[in-house]
């Protein structure tokens, strides 16, 4: 026994699994190219560094993850362009930071967009491997260490000291709440004139968190800033600079306390007031730059907006193939056989020629030789006879019909293609009259 065989040019697949093939297939490579553009292949930014894509201690994870629970718009940025943007920008440099290109950074904000600047304090170093329990990006918190950013605002301080008052833990005080540090030993604070207090500690009053007085107008920071600024003539256009010299307040050591979780978020919004209400985290001073590429900038707008204008220009072309597939149907010849086809052809070409008037004298030469030989007329000396000729004939059949001489004359004088073709057909009835 042997199989049927399948009839010849029958496609094995359906036209619904044809199409589920191919969207499929579109969709796959139009995500692979955003994955591409989107970095997400580099690797993973959860190192253990003091940055937004750090899950240790000293790092900012926690508080992008609450922020973006809070309903807020959280960027982890690894691109310098993102610098220039007019959401809030968080910055977490290191220790040896370069203090004049963070100004450059800082300086070109003041018309972009608000900043708000985290100093570092913790020098974290990667668990011992036999650590029980221990995670990627895990640290320990090898000691405190002041940071050095020399050309960036060189009129403010910092110190590193202990913050105790009789065996109580250091606790802070701001944006309307209360709460405690994890660690009181050495606490980093920061002095300076155009410092505005926003938290301070409680015992001391040092200063752990502030923004500067640049005079700038920055109401929703005024609202929660434990002393009233004095900016004389301010500026409404410029934006603001908040500085959080203490990052226990809001890394995720401290973030584990609910209060500082709150504080983390009182600060953003009213820093980011009069901003766009992004929340951008940058990634670049802590060693994650990202050159832009071309499938970068197709994927960020303006250039999305063509981006999606091909997508849809390709679903269109496919939908255009496939709504014909299958095989080809069969057509004829460019130009058909036949005398039909031919007269058709003939009559086509002079109608576009704009000759017509030139076949009304040769029709009218045609009719009168096929009546002579339809009637067996003798061949006569000249077309005026033969016309006569014609004539008695006809008035022999139909005494009330027009003449053939006069017909075929109106035939020849005629110009008009409505003339024409209205004396063509006068003269082909005669023909049939005559022939009857």
């Amino acid at each position: 026994m042997s199989a049927a065989a399948e009839p010849a040019g029958q496609s094995p697949f359906s036209l619904k699994a044809v199409l589920a093939i191919v969207v499929f297939g579109a969709v796959v490579f139009v995500a692979l190219l955003w994955m591409i553009g989107s970095g997400m292949g580099s690797g993973s930014t959860n190192d253990g560094g003091a940055h937004g894509g750090g899950k240790g201690l000293s790092g900012y994870a926690a508080m992008a993850d609450f922020l973006e629970r809070r309903g807020l718009t959280v960027r982890r940025s690894m691109s310098e362009g993102a610098l220039d943007d007019r959401g809030l920008l968080i910055l977490t440099p290191p220790h040896h930071a370069d203090g004049a290109a963070l100004a450059e950074i800082v300086g070109k904000r003041r018309y972009a967009g608000p900043t708000l600047i985290v100093t570092p304090k913790w020098i974290a170093a990667e668990p011992p491997a036999n650590t029980p329990g221990a995670k990627k990006g895990w640290v320990t918190l090898a000691g405190p260490q002041m940071p050095e950013w020399r050309g960036f605002l060189d009129d403010v301080s910092v110190a590193l000291t202990p913050m105790r008052a009789q065996g109580q833990p250091a606790a802070w005080v701001g944006a309307g709440l209360r709460g405690e540090l994890p660690v009181s030993e050495q606490v980093l604070s920061g002095q300076g004139a155009r410092l505005v207090p926003l938290v301070i500690g409680q015992q001391d009053g040092r200063i752990l968190a502030a923004y500067v007085r640049d005079g700038g107008s920055y109401p929703a920071l005024e609202g929660i800033a434990l002393k009233k600024p004095d900016h004389g003539g301010a500026d409404d256009a410029t934006y603001p600079v908040v500085i959080v010299f203490e990052p226990d307040l809001i890394n995720n050591y401290g973030m584990a306390d609910g209060a500082n979780a709150l504080l983390a978020e009182r600060l953003v919004r009213a820093a980011a007031e009069d901003s766009d209400g992004s929340v951008i985290f940058d990634l670049t001073l802590n060693g994650h730059s990202r050159s832009a590429n071309l499938l970068t900038l197709a994927f960020t707008p303006p250039f999305l907006a063509a981006t999606i204008c091909i997508l849809l220009a390709a679903l269109a072309v496919g939908w255009r193939a496939f709504a014909r597939f299958g095989a080809p149907a069969r057509t004829g010849p460019a130009i058909a056989f036949g005398k039909r086809a031919l007269v058709a052809n003939a009559a086509g070409l002079i109608r576009r020629a704009g000759r017509l008037h030139l076949v009304a004298g040769p029709y009218a030469t045609a009719a009168r030789e096929r009546l002579a030989r339809a009637l067996s007329l003798p061949r006569l000396p000249d077309a005026q006879a033969t016309d006569a000729a014609i004539d008695r004939a006809l008035a022999g059949h139909n005494p009330d019909a027009e003449p053939f001489s006069h017909t075929a004359a109106r035939l020849a004088a005629a110009r008009r293609p409505h003339d024409i073709l209205r004396a063509a057909q006068d003269l082909h009835s005669l023909e049939r009259t005559l022939k009857k």
